[in-house]
């Protein structure tokens, strides 16, 4: 059993961890209002955008002459998984869930045959995955530096995965992410980004659009040039958007989790240490009556 001491030094450590995550849950929630509003924000514009290139995919007849960013490689041999987490912990199952759901894709993948790679966006996902896949990890974007995501960060990440589709022999680049949707629940996601998925002809909201002629002003090559890598940089800047916010929301979900676990912690502490005083008062009270009595 422990001392009063142990004991008293146990709850004094319980209540300083108990402060500080109260006050990381409290830094969380300031943190999450904005990047929840960033994440909503762009939902709109990166959805519409997808849309409009997946019905121009849906156009697309394919030929060698054809964009592979558009059309693709003709292939579907060698896959590109982009794993995008956060490079901070303590915040519950965020990062872990982005992971797992990597991992199931490209263990779907794999026992298909196809060949599989990563590419790693922020630091906590490639231990995981460099335990499970040793050789699979070709490249990681350095995200340390950055307080929040920006379009130029979104830019850069789409241009270095472009130029590796174009010149590694990849044919098709998957983009793994936690969707935003409360505090409570971040949704694991992984979307295919290069080629353009061409949509299900029952998809909501593509019947209109794919029967709809298309004309290209001034020069299709030129806008195709210009659109498709912006919409890759688009998917992905949103994707670390909601990133951004699933994570502060996960994180003040868990401080909270451990800010309650602590106070019960020191109740129980409490109620020991209270307990173990009362005996050790009780035991000097009748030995001091016992030594009265014996003289």
């Amino acid at each position: 059993m422990a001392s009063l001491k142990a004991l008293k030094l146990r709850i004094g450590s319980v209540k300083s961890t108990q402060k500080i995550t109260k006050a990381m849950k409290m830094v969380a929630a300031a943190k999450l209002r904005r990047a929840q509003q960033n994440a909503e924000a762009g939902r709109p514009y990166s959805t519409r955008m997808n849309g409009v290139v997946s019905s121009l995919a849906s156009k697309v007849a394919r030929s060698p002459q054809s964009p592979k960013l558009l059309a693709g490689t003709g292939k579907e041999d060698t896959h590109l998984i982009v794993v995008a987490t956060s490079d901070r912990g303590l915040a519950g199952a965020f990062n872990s869930n982005v992971v797992r759901a990597a991992r199931r894709k490209a263990d779907e993948l794999a026992a298909q045959g196809k060949t599989v790679f990563f590419y790693i966006v922020g630091r906590k996902g490639r231990p995981v995955i460099q335990r499970f896949y040793p050789k699979g990890i070709i490249a990681q974007y350095d995200t340390s530096g950055m307080k929040a995501p920006t379009y130029a960060d979104a830019q850069a990440i789409a241009k270095d995965l472009i130029d590796r589709y174009t010149t590694d022999g990849i044919d098709v680049v998957h983009l793994a992410y936690a969707n935003f949707r409360s505090t409570l629940v971040q949704e694991p996601t992984v979307d295919q980004i290069i080629p353009v998925a061409v949509p299900a002809a029952n998809d909501a909201g593509t019947g209109t659009a794919s029967l709809a002629a298309v004309e290209y002003e001034p020069d299709e090559e030129e806008i195709l040039a210009d659109l498709l890598p912006r919409n890759i940089a688009i998917q992905i800047y949103r994707a670390l958007l909601e990133n951004q916010a699933g994570f502060y929301g996960s994180q003040m979900t868990a401080m909270d989790n451990a800010t309650r676990n602590a106070g019960d912690m020191i109740n129980r502490l409490s109620i020991q240490y209270n307990r173990q005083r009362q005996a050790a008062i009780t035991t000097e009270l009748v030995e001091i009556i016992s030594g009265a009595e014996a003289l």
